[in-house]
């Protein structure tokens, strides 16, 4: 019996991690994804730029598949859904939605940002709250990388964040760009607050150096 109780203890502390042993393990899991992801989305918004003043035919080619993918007309639309914005930005929503990496979310299904899914078809996980009667969903991705990938396309896509891609444009401040967010969460322009106040403190802002 007294075996059974030290191993319980034992078990659970394992899991009761200290505000610095999760930071310390976001910071290894999250963050190099993090930077992986947005190098890769940088050097495609950076060679299509370099396409379009080009402008030949193959390029041409290029770019009308690119324009039909992300549902745009023009050049420039295009290029505003390419640009990925500051890692910072990603880091401290990345650490807000998911507890620093410890959200049940995220365990079963690498959902870091917490996105929702309105498709019965893709693979998804139950969230522990409804809206009356109707269940959330949560999208489940295979890795990591996987969900900071589809957060950047909610984001450079979703009808809610257009004045977020037209301000990225001209300026990669975070703390003027977290202002256009106030739609991500249901607390409004509390939302862009916080995520100043994660970035500050956090030094996150260091990633955009």
């Amino acid at each position: 019996m007294r075996y059974l109780i030290a191993l319980l203890l034992l078990t659970s502390s394992m899991y009761a991690l200290s505000v610095k042993e999760k930071k310390d393990n976001f910071r290894k899991l999250i963050i190099p994804a993090i930077e992986h992801v947005y190098d890769e989305l940088n050097t495609k918004y950076v060679e299509t730029e370099h396409y379009i003043h080009r402008s030949n035919s193959i390029h041409k080619k290029q770019i009308s598949e690119l324009k039909k993918h992300y549902k745009v007309n023009t050049d420039e639309e295009l290029l505003m859904r390419l640009k990925p914005h500051p890692k910072s930005i990603a880091a401290a929503q990345a650490a807000m939605e998911s507890a620093w990496a410890t959200s049940r979310f995220f365990k079963k299904a690498n959902n870091i940002f917490g996105v929702w899914s309105f498709n019965k078809n893709e693979p998804r996980i139950a969230a522990g709250e409804t809206r009356g009667t109707k269940t959330i969903w949560l999208k489940k991705y295979d890795t990591i990388e996987d969900s900071i990938r589809n957060y950047y396309k909610v984001i450079a896509t979703g009808k809610a964040f257009k004045e977020f891609r037209k301000l990225k444009m001209k300026t990669e401040n975070p703390y003027e760009l977290v202002k256009k967010l106030d739609k991500y969460s249901e607390i409004g322009d509390k939302y862009g607050e916080e995520l100043s106040a994660m970035i500050k403190y956090n030094k996150f802002y260091l990633l955009d150096e």
